[in-house]
Formats: structure tokens, sequence, C-alpha cells
């Protein structure tokens, strides 16, 4: 089975909620992650606002193209959740 995001939910100060075809969900920050010609204009909060689940992509898409790998997502959800027990 490969790894794709079902629902993508964008939050106040860079973060998303994510839920995932395995079962895994929560909310992660992409603060720290929003660097380089794609990501960084996702700095403005209008243009991160727009962050949503693309079925064809199986990942979070935004307005201006950008989009991130699910494992990704994925394994940063997971360093943060250990980072916050």
């Amino acid at each position: 089975m490969f790894l794709h995001t079902t629902h993508v939910e964008p939050r106040p100060g860079h973060r998303l909620f994510v839920r995932f075809n395995n079962g895994m969900a929560g909310e992660l920050s992409l603060a720290g992650e929003l660097w380089g010609e794609m990501f960084e204009p996702l700095k403005d909060p209008a243009l991160f606002a727009t962050a949503r689940h693309d079925e064809m992509a199986g990942t979070v898409v935004w307005a201006n193209g950008a989009d991130l790998a699910p494992e990704f997502l994925l394994q940063l959800l997971e360093a943060q959740a250990r980072q916050a027990a």
C-alpha cells in the first residue's frame, strides 16, 4: 500500500492537520520547513491557508504549486510527536 493523505486542513501558525490512509493523523508544524523557492512564499498566512488534499497527488498541495511528499509529512508528524512527549 502506498502512503497518501486522505484529509488536509490548514491551521494558523503554519500548521496542518493531516490524516493518512494508514490510520495515522495529527497536527504538525511546517514553520521550520518553509524555505526554498517553492516554500518560502507559504510564509504568507493567506497562501499557506490554501493548503488542501489533492486526490491525484495523494498529498497536500498549495495554490502556488508547492506540495510535500506524504512520507515526509508522516516522518515530521512522528518526530514532532516524540519531541512533545
